[in-house]
């Protein structure tokens, strides 16, 4: 028998028991009264009044129906006021508690609570409502939270995209009033906004990225990929890009080169390109080296990426895959950031059916290493 079919018989049991009582108690007692006191006298009478040649049934209905009358009246006024302090007790006072917590949860006072122990149906409203309570409580605290870290987002964002814009405008009325006016200093100029406009694009592609997340939503296009093939394109376009920062790449593959994995190219280009932007963006020094390195694993493909940056605290190393979360040097840093880069990155990595984590060193450099699982020729199908 279920707990909920346990409650209910227990309620059921007392209302059956009330019932009882309020049928038998009255009757027992006046039986009992009457065969106690009024028995001997309806007999004497009996006896005195069929000397008399009167009815014997009529004096002896009278007198019982004067006793049992009174007698009723006075049990019944005594299981009255037992039964109304057991319902104002056992269920009035308790559904008042309960109407009151639901007036403070309707007020969004989510502390007010119930503490009734007892083993029946209002001990498991009581419980029910506690549930409920933490619950919402926990909702409340979540969305608050949420609310604080959209907030930080915006403000970073801003800050994100100003300072690009800022540069941009700064170059391009450079090159209008003529102070670009060598070749060398155009050329820097036009680098340096295409650098600019690209850390927007980037800011904007994250932002996108991170709307499909936060509905889960976010489109895969799954592929088999080689993975030499696809990284040798990825290493390519990054190269560019790092050269223009005076950061140097390296590029090993020790995988087999016939080696495939099943992944969205786009997606996954997104885990490359955020990964890599966060280690340009924390470099702290004019000698920048980021390798790109890839593993053969037995059945999963590994993938590091690893910089000569300033590295990330220990405090900090678990927490950088989380959404918004920023470590203290990037929230003191110029470049700001949206805290979003890196859960961007173990969300599409998760959804790839691998893992993500992350080693440093501070003052030595970060590693960033995710595992794929390869795609088997041999399947006949393949799981992600």
């Amino acid at each position: 028998m279920d707990k909920k079919h346990k409650f209910g018989m227990k309620l059921t049991a007392k209302m059956i028991i009330l019932f009882l009582i309020i049928i038998f108690v009255p009757t027992i007692a006046a039986v009992m009264v009457f065969l106690g006191f009024g028995y001997h006298e309806n007999i004497d009478i009996f006896h005195e009044l069929s000397k008399e040649g009167i009815m014997i049934g009529e004096m002896v209905g009278r007198s019982f129906l004067k006793h049992f009358t009174v007698i009723m009246i006075a049990v019944l006024i005594v299981t009255s006021v037992i039964i109304t302090s057991w319902i104002k007790k056992d269920i009035y006072n308790p559904l008042q508690e309960i109407n009151l917590a639901m007036q403070n949860i309707a007020d969004g006072n989510f502390d007010y609570h119930l503490t009734e122990s007892r083993d029946d149906e209002i001990g498991q409203l009581f419980g029910n409502y506690e549930q409920m309570r933490l619950r919402l409580k926990e909702n409340a605290e979540e969305k608050a939270e949420n609310e604080k870290k959209q907030k930080e987002l915006v403000s970073n964002i801003s800050h994100d995209l100003k300072t690009p814009i800022t540069s941009i405008k700064g170059y391009v009325e450079g090159i209008m009033d003529g102070v670009a006016n060598t070749p060398e200093k155009m050329d820097k100029y036009i680098k340096t906004i295409y650098n600019k406009a690209n850390d927007m694009d980037r800011l904007i592609n994250e932002l996108t990225t991170y709307s499909g997340i936060d509905s889960n939503k976010i489109p895969y296009h799954f592929h088999i990929l080689n993975v030499s093939d696809y990284f040798s394109d990825c290493i390519e376009e990054i190269g560019l890009d790092l050269e223009s920062k005076n950061i140097h790449l390296n590029y090993t593959n020790l995988a087999p080169s016939d080696t495939c994995v099943v992944a969205d190219p786009e997606q996954f280009k997104k885990v490359i390109n955020n990964i890599v932007s966060n280690s340009v963006k924390y470099m702290g020094h004019d000698n920048g080296v980021i390798s790109i390195t890839i593993h053969d694993d037995n059945e999963s493909v590994k993938i590091e990426i690893e910089d000569n940056g300033k590295g990330i605290a220990s405090k900090d190393i678990g927490n950088i895959f989380e959404r918004f979360y920023r470590t203290d040097a990037s929230r003191n840093s110029l470049q700001g950031g949206s805290g979003i880069g890196l859960s961007i990155v173990k969300k599409i990595v998760e959804d790839h059916g691998g893992y993500v984590w992350a080693t440093s060193k501070e003052g030595e450099g970060t590693c960033m290493h995710f595992v794929l699982r390869k795609y088997m020729k041999n399947n006949d199908e393949v799981i992600i």
